[in-house]
């Protein structure tokens, strides 16, 4: 189907693209962006004329192109928006939220839990911290800014350090869910409580080095588990459910999705300055 385009999530994927971290240098014209949210103008063969005038959410693969005005997209990653969630309030809940509960379930997140979320300001890391808490989990939330700090205390947090202290903190945690990475990755992986779960689900700062296994093996007597997550093995139909469970707790005020800031397309290589500063609280969010 083909979509005008109203908001396109910027996220850190999109970076990674650019710099052709993804199989070798980008090639000539890379339009990033695999997320948008907009309206239904034209449908394909075998597709219900019923979805045009349609608000909706859509999944992009990797190869990107939603940084633009129109964009086609496969049925089965589409999702209808309800009337009170609005086209950067999707992008914003999107593939984040996605990242962040699908992180929490298999991590086998229960009320009592403990739970450490790395990077917490960030679009990944503030979706676990908003989901943690609406499941009923205790939520230790890490951050660098003590701004970011104090916005994600009006939001409810009950618990927000800055992230050298945690590292060098005794506290142990049930939990810990990681979109950063390096640094510190051996330091947050002795936070495990025993029988701890720590999933690290993407790498904002770069993957660990190599011999991070040492860490983990040193603390073999307390059995942690290390889990890794990419929504690239999760198929559409899967997303696509979750997607929709998300939207109606955004739509029913359940849960926010904060949006850190717009841009208009034109300064999409400002929006990824920001988004590489760290400075952002949320998701970024290019509107045509």
């Amino acid at each position: 189907m083909l979509i005008e385009v109203e908001a396109a999530g910027v996220g850190h994927v999109d970076v990674m693209s650019r710099r052709g971290e993804f199989g070798g240098s980008p090639s000539p014209g890379l339009v990033p962006g695999i997320e948008v949210a907009g309206v239904v103008v034209g449908t394909g063969e075998d597709v219900d004329d019923a979805w045009v005038g349609r608000r909706v959410y859509a999944m992009l693969d990797r190869t990107g192109g939603g940084y633009a005005e129109l964009v086609t997209a496969d049925v089965e990653a589409v999702v209808a928006l309800p009337d009170q969630v609005g086209a950067a309030e999707a992008v914003a809940l999107g593939f984040n939220a996605l990242t962040a509960w699908t992180s929490l379930e298999r991590a086998g997140v229960r009320a009592a839990d403990e739970v450490l979320v790395r990077g917490a300001g960030g679009g990944v890391g503030l979706m676990a911290v908003l989901l943690g808490i609406h499941l009923g989990t205790t939520v230790t939330a890490v951050t660098s800014s003590a701004s970011r700090g104090e916005r994600l205390a009006a939001l409810g947090v009950p618990t927000v350090v800055n992230r050298l202290a945690v590292a060098q903190a005794y506290e142990e945690y049930d939990i810990i869910i990681d979109p950063v990475g390096r640094p510190e990755f051996d330091h947050f992986l002795e936070k495990l409580a025993p029988n701890g779960r720590y999933v690290l689900c993407g790498g904002a700062a770069g993957f660990p080095a190599p011999d991070f296994g040492s860490t983990l093996l040193g603390r073999f007597p307390a059995s942690p588990a290390l889990l890794v997550l990419s929504l690239s093995s999760i198929s559409r139909a899967e997303l696509r459910a979750r997607m929709e469970k998300l939207l109606e707790l955004v739509a029913g005020k359940t849960i926010a999705s904060p949006v850190d800031g717009t841009f208009p397309l034109a300064a999409a290589a400002h929006a990824h300055d920001r988004l590489e500063s760290g400075a952002a609280f949320g998701k970024i969010v290019l509107v045509p």
